[in-house]
């Protein structure tokens, strides 16, 4: 959840987020923190499939909407949406109208469920690509970040056999950035050094 206090002058940053207060509080509170809650990890899955083909902060600056629009990120009333729910998702102005990416979410919902079921959690699942440790990166340039991983590309095989769809390897490492999996935040960034001692 982005917090609405503004995010610390003083700090260093990776420079992707620029100056957009969305993108900043994004960066400082959320990016890279290890997480383990199934809803909130579903959400950001969800989201990163919405953003293939578009920038981030489109999908940052919708994400209010995606939340009221998928039965706040609860991927068992997701997976329960019907024809109807999806024309109903298409016609909506406030997310990506975009049908493949709308049939995606509800049927990632149900591959979601299915591996729930299978290992307990998405987190026990999705944890064991790092075997339960974030990764620790130590990138000094942007240009040295890289967009895909072979574990990303191991997670992406395994997803897309479970019938999830919209997760090829760069969708699957942002998810991993974005949920902790790996600390992708540059050296010369405040947040690295505060992620790795946690």
């Amino acid at each position: 959840m982005l917090h609405n206090q503004s995010a610390v002058t003083h700090l260093e940053r990776c420079p992707w987020c620029g100056n957009d207060p969305l993108y900043v509080a994004y960066h400082d509170f959320e990016w890279g923190v290890p997480q383990h809650d199934d809803r909130v990890l579903f959400e950001f899955l969800l989201l990163e499939g919405a953003q293939a083909g578009l920038s981030w902060i489109t999908i940052l600056r919708k994400r209010e909407n995606y939340r009221q629009s998928f039965a706040g990120f609860n991927p068992v009333r997701v997976a329960a949406f019907d024809e109807t729910d999806a024309t109903r998702l298409l016609a909506n102005p406030g997310i990506v109208r975009n049908r493949a990416k709308i049939a995606a979410a509800i049927g990632n919902a149900r591959a979601y469920l299915d591996i729930q079921g299978q290992f307990g959690s998405f987190d026990h699942y999705l944890w064991q690509f790092v075997e339960g440790v974030p990764i620790q990166n130590a990138w000094r340039h942007p240009g040295e970040v890289p967009a895909q991983t072979p574990v990303a590309e191991r997670l992406s095989k395994d997803l897309r056999q479970r019938g999830f769809k919209f997760v090829g390897p760069t969708i699957c490492y942002a998810f991993m950035q974005a949920v902790g999996l790996v600390n992708d935040h540059l050296l010369t960034c405040s947040r690295r050094a505060e992620l790795a001692r946690n």
